[in-house]
């Protein structure tokens, strides 16, 4: 169960938490991005209790980024596949993973490879910049107010760059 809501901060990192920020939700879209669609697979893969999954899955499906299909009647059962917002999510997922990769490898090594189709290359994720190219490093993106900047819960740091100051570590 979730402790906290996101759901009143003016925020897009919140409001992605709201529908994406649990220990489980992350891995079960990798596995439909892997190619497990039905309940069960989820529970064999993930060890995820039943009625967690059922949660998740329904948290998924409202948020708009799964869709959920009956594949049998009496009783009904459903298949469940990512919709064009949960696509979106799986190039973050792959770089959350190569980050993994670099900074909490498993003992074993690098557990997935991914290849980019296009170029036929094992490729490891990387943030860039959407006008150059260039791969995003902290110290060269630097934040500043939206159209829907405001000051309200969850946005410190648009009140600080509105009264031109660094936000506080």
């Amino acid at each position: 169960m979730r402790n906290t809501s996101f759901a009143s901060m003016h925020c897009s990192l919140a409001q992605s938490l709201e529908l994406i920020g649990d220990w489980w939700t992350p891995l079960v879209l990798r596995d439909l991005y892997l190619g497990l669609n039905r309940f069960d697979q989820f529970v064999t893969d993930l060890g995820i209790s039943r009625n967690l999954l059922t949660d998740r899955l329904t948290t998924l499906v409202d948020g708009g980024l799964v869709r959920r299909t009956p594949y049998q009647q009496n009783p009904v059962r459903y298949s469940y596949e990512l919709t064009d917002a949960g696509q979106e999510l799986v190039p973050i997922l792959i770089a959350l993973t190569a980050w993994g990769d670099r900074w909490a490898t498993p003992p074993a090594g690098q557990p997935l490879r991914f290849t980019h189709t296009t170029c036929g290359k094992v490729t490891t994720a990387t943030v860039c910049c959407s006008e150059c190219g260039e791969a995003l490093q902290m110290d060269e993106v630097a934040p500043s107010p939206g159209p829907g900047g405001r000051t309200a819960p969850g946005t410190a740091l648009i009140e600080s760059v509105l009264s031109g100051l660094k936000p506080k570590a």
